[in-house]
């Protein structure tokens, strides 16, 4: 395994860079370790925004390839380049893969295989599947172990998990120094607006209708990116290869009692809230144990009222960022306007 503390001339490929999870770890990265050189693969599909990381781009320490990781002959030539390869790219959004599941399935899945493939070829020192813990479906009482079947609910939850179960295998039967994490959801700034966090923060602050599934009862344990990032290092550090290790903020919240702290903070009113039909096969609750990863050292380091406050103020002070995503961007406003009018 790579030490990460002893990184001096070492370079990491992060697959999905542009995105919100993975333009997050670059910067973190880069600032805690001054010798690191990291490539970021990204397709720059819709949710990937270069202006996630305009302030380091002429870091010499960072290069960005725009390429798509189901390109056998470049994911091959970029992993001889690097000692580690952390895996972010994927389609994410369970809305979407309810509307059409094929990308999920080509991305997150075919994609995965051809980085395993490639990894078959090239000596590097590991290899992290960023995987999640929708895999394990839901569940009303108790939390998942890392020992746990995998139940996937949705068509993104079940392309996340035939790659998560890819990586395991290409583990045992071909020794590859596979780890894989399944974090809980998470949200900071830079996450695309349509994720629930910021599609409700960025709303808000235009006045405009906050959409809710259902009652909102629906149950998520919130995990900051900046302490998932965390998680990805340490387990990079001092996990063991083959192993699974789930991460979770250990907090549960409904959906609908996030929607009246992010409405509290911005001085909005509750009546902005609407129910709206709910998602098909909307997993109720989503609950992991976490002590093997506590075990490495791990713990959140920011509450979760503190990290939303924070995540909500980004959002407030950078209007521009949001903006030319939900002001301009065709497939933003061309999704909504389908799934909500498929939903009625």
């Amino acid at each position: 395994m790579v030490d990460l503390r002893s990184l001096d001339g070492k370079t990491l490929l992060i697959t999905g860079g542009a995105g919100f999870i993975g333009s997050n770890l670059i910067h973190f990265m880069l600032k805690r370790f001054s010798h690191i050189k990291i490539i970021n693969l990204d397709k720059l599909t819709y949710a990937g925004n270069l202006e996630n990381l305009r302030d380091i781009e002429n870091d010499p320490r960072y290069e960005f390839i725009h390429g798509d990781i189901r390109d056998n002959e470049l994911v091959e030539k970029l992993f001889r380049k690097v000692n580690g390869v952390i895996h972010l790219a994927a389609e994410t959004h369970v809305d979407r893969s309810i509307l059409d599941a094929g990308e999920f399935v080509l991305t997150d899945v075919y994609g995965s295989f051809v980085l395993f493939e490639a990894l078959r070829k090239v000596d590097i020192d590991f290899f992290l599947h960023v995987s999640t813990d929708e895999v394990y479906g839901s569940r009303d009482e108790g939390f998942f172990t890392e020992e746990d079947p995998i139940n996937p609910s949705s068509p993104y939850a079940a392309s996340k998990a035939g790659a998560d179960r890819l990586a395991h295998a290409y583990n045992v039967t071909y020794g590859l120094p596979i780890l894989i994490l399944r974090p809980s959801n998470n949200f900071g700034p830079y996450q695309y607006p349509e994720k629930f966090i910021p599609l409700f923060t960025t709303n808000a602050l235009e006045d405009q209708v906050l959409p809710l599934y259902g009652e909102g009862t629906n149950v998520r344990d919130w995990l900051y990116v900046e302490d998932h990032c965390w998680a990805i290092e340490l387990v990079i550090r001092k996990g063991n290869i083959g192993e699974v290790y789930n991460v979770g903020a250990n907090c549960e919240v409904q959906n609908i009692a996030v929607a009246y702290r992010i409405l509290e903070t911005l001085k909005r009113p509750r009546s902005l809230i609407k129910s709206v039909p709910d998602r098909l096969g909307h997993d109720r609750r989503y609950a992991l144990d976490c002590r093997k990863i506590h075990a490495l050292g791990w713990e959140p380091k920011h509450s979760f009222e503190d990290a939303l406050s924070a995540t909500v103020t980004w959002y407030r002070d950078h209007p521009e960022w949001w903006k030319a995503i939900k002001g301009k961007s065709k497939s933003f406003k061309s999704f909504y306007n389908e799934y909500y009018k498929n939903r009625k």
